[in-house]
């Protein structure tokens, strides 16, 4: 018997037609009789109503004893095995019931199926699916019939990929975050220092923060300022900079919909009243699951809304330079499925996509995938991060450390006994393949020269090579500011503040092909002198330097030239506006070299590179009057000659009031 019932789904429903040495008047129904059989039978119904399912199952085996044909009674014996994931006796339960007819319900076909699939029998399970396509035709089985085709996709898949595993081996993150309680929806920030997690009592969701001190997670704090009492609060995402958190609400009031986006920002070491998003980003329905980009200007999210590829997709919503944002747009059909999506998380480099989904092709349930972004705009073609990240069961979201090394996730599948069901934070090493670009990030303080106090400021980072801005931010009252940098560009760094001389970085990561060490460092404010004004009579060709010089470090030329690099308009024009803001000012423009070269062509070169920049200000419309450029040559080093760094050091063009 066992050849027969192998036959059914190694061959075609066809054969089976043939093989069955079962008439269809040997068959019993439910309906087919009132018999003690039929009456057990009812009686057992009456059971799984009153919820006693193990008197139902003893009565629905009485049944077969006394009819082995009663086809209902094997129906009900492998959906009470299947509803308690009991897969082998669900299959045996099921296959005895077709064999007897295979025509009696074609719904049997894919519930096999996915019995077979549950025992990793991918073979047979492919070929239950495709014969419930053939035989499950009526127009009441249209949504199993899309269902059956994805699993045929994904049992395909698993046979081929079942046995293939990527590197994985998950450690919770200890005691300073897991507890007794569920934990999950971790977030960070880009130097790894702080993590937001949901912590969920039992009554409701609320925010907890642990700081990273000596390479441990303290213990979680509650976030006070953000949690509301009877309110669940979760699904959050956090800045990289730790100044910014997107999160989900779902109580209802005053909201949008059923669950709705809400934010909160640090000003001044002080979290801000967490304010709705409004309506432009939250709909009528569910939106939740927020990450934002690094440079704050684009905001992810799971949403069921109208235009949706499926259920719940992946939108995401661009912040204009005036703080509102524009109406979100769906990520599209490569990312999107008709199935569903969720917990989307855009990594630092802004290209990597890490996201959820149980619509791509995967190992079962929700998988894990990502996607990155192409020259284009458009997303590449996600790809399964692979077993055992992924397995049969359904995975949570994930989120990916700022250098591409760690990911962090939420799961209760190590957990045993008791704590099957308790949610805690691990953290894996990120194999190669499925790593983001590489991500380093600046961290500083600006302080003031003198009296060592932070202060707020403007902060400006531009893309050199792109020519604009890549991130803006008003820096507060505490000094500092965080912003992380993807591999592959130059950027240059411009910090003002009225009263202050202004102050510029470079950053030249654009030939960086793997992670390097953060910037770290303190910012120094030089306060433009009151004697300004009054030097501002003195003639030009005899005023002494009132200040240290500035270097301006996003100044270049062309190798052993006078001529300005293209990139170089950036910071000049920067300079100009500081000019332009207080016609007292003057400035002395001071041209260096390395020891490359002759001292008198040095000193030439110099000279001329001083005078190069001192022209382009006086086309920009500073008085001339205001301005007087001096060569150094190679006399005034900044650092040893004997090293590449040392010699780029040494080349620089710097300004200073007179």
């Amino acid at each position: 018997m066992y050849r027969f019932i192998k036959s059914v789904f190694l061959f075609s429903i066809s054969l089976l037609f043939v093989s069955c040495n079962l008439k269809a008047q040997d068959i019993v129904t439910r309906k087919s009789g009132d018999t003690k059989a039929h009456r057990l039978f009812d009686r057992a119904i009456t059971y799984e109503r009153q919820r006693l399912p193990d008197k139902a199952l003893e009565d629905y085996k009485k049944v077969i004893k006394l009819e082995p044909n009663f086809i209902d009674a094997h129906i009900r014996i492998g959906s009470f095995y299947y509803e308690r994931k009991i897969w082998s006796k669900a299959e045996a339960s099921y296959s005895k019931a077709i064999q007897l007819d295979a025509t009696y319900e074609p719904k049997l076909f894919y519930t096999l199926g996915l019995a077979q699939m549950e025992q990793k029998k991918f073979a047979e399970a492919k070929e239950s699916f495709k014969t419930f396509l053939e035989v499950g035709k009526d127009e009441k089985y249209a949504s199993l019939r899309k269902k059956a085709n994805m699993h045929i996709t994904t049992v395909q898949f698993k046979a081929e990929n079942n046995n293939r595993s990527v590197p994985f081996d998950p450690k919770p993150l200890g005691p300073g975050i897991n507890t007794e309680l569920l934990e999950y929806l971790p977030s960070l920030t880009a130097d790894e220092e702080t993590m937001v997690i949901t912590r969920n009592d039992g009554y409701q969701e609320d925010f907890y923060v642990s700081e990273k001190v000596d390479g441990e997670w303290t213990t979680a704090f509650p976030l006070k300022s953000i949690n509301r009492p009877n309110t669940n609060e979760g699904a959050q995402t956090i800045s990289q900079d730790g100044k910014l958190l997107f999160y989900t609400v779902c109580d209802g009031r005053n909201d949008y919909g059923s669950c709705d986006l809400y934010y909160a920002e640090v000003v001044n070491g002080r979290w801000t009243k967490a304010k709705n998003m409004g309506a432009q980003i939250n709909g009528a329905g569910w939106d939740t699951q927020p990450s934002i980009s690094a440079d704050k200007k684009n905001l992810y999210y799971t949403s069921k809304r109208k235009g949706a590829v499926g259920g719940s997709d992946i939108w995401m919503a661009t912040r204009a330079e005036d703080g509102t944002w524009a109406k979100p747009v769906n990520l599209g059909e490569i990312i999107n499925t008709p199935g569903d999506e969720a917990s989307p998380f855009i990594h630092p480099d802004n290209h990597t996509l890490y996201f959820m989904s149980d619509g791509h092709t995967g190992f079962g349930g929700d998988d894990l995938f990502y996607s990155r972004r192409q020259a284009d705009g458009s997303w590449a073609t996600p790809k399964n991060m692979g077993y055992p990240i992924n397995t049969d069961s359904d995975e949570g979201s994930l989120v990916v450390s700022a250098n591409g090394k760690t990911a962090y996730f939420a799961t209760s599948r190590f957990n045993k006994g008791k704590n099957k069901n308790r949610y805690d934070i691990y953290s894996f090493d990120l194999y190669e393949e499925a790593r983001p670009a590489p991500v380093t990030y600046v961290k500083a303080k600006v302080i003031d020269a003198e009296t060592k106090q932070p202060l707020s400021a403007d902060l400006d980072i531009t893309d050199l090579g792109g020519q604009r801005s890549y991130y803006q931010e008003k820096i507060d009252d505490q000094g500092i500011f965080l912003i992380p940098l993807p591999a592959g560009k130059q950027y240059a760094l411009n910090i003002e503040k009225e009263g202050y001389l202004i102050h510029s970085e470079n950053f030249a990561l654009e030939n960086i092909k793997t992670v390097v060490d953060p910037f770290l460092m303190i910012i120094e404010l030089q306060k433009i002198p009151p004697v300004v004004a009054s030097t501002a009579t003195t003639p030009a060709s005899s005023a002494e330097p009132i200040t240290k010089p500035i270097v301006l470090k996003n100044v270049f030329f062309e190798t052993g030239s006078a001529a300005l690099k293209p990139m170089s308009i950036v910071e000049l024009d920067k300079l100009y506006e500081f000019l332009s803001k207080d016609v007292n000012l003057r400035i002395q423009l001071n041209g260096h070299t390395d020891n490359v070269g002759s001292d008198s062509d040095n000193m030439v070169l110099s000279d001329a590179r001083a005078n190069a920049v001192k022209e382009y200000l006086q086309d920009k419309g500073i008085d001339s009057n205001r301005l007087r450029a001096k060569g150094f040559g190679e006399t005034v080093p900044v650092a040893t000659n004997d090293t590449d760094e040392g010699r780029r050091q040494n080349r620089r063009t710097e300004f200073q009031l007179f």
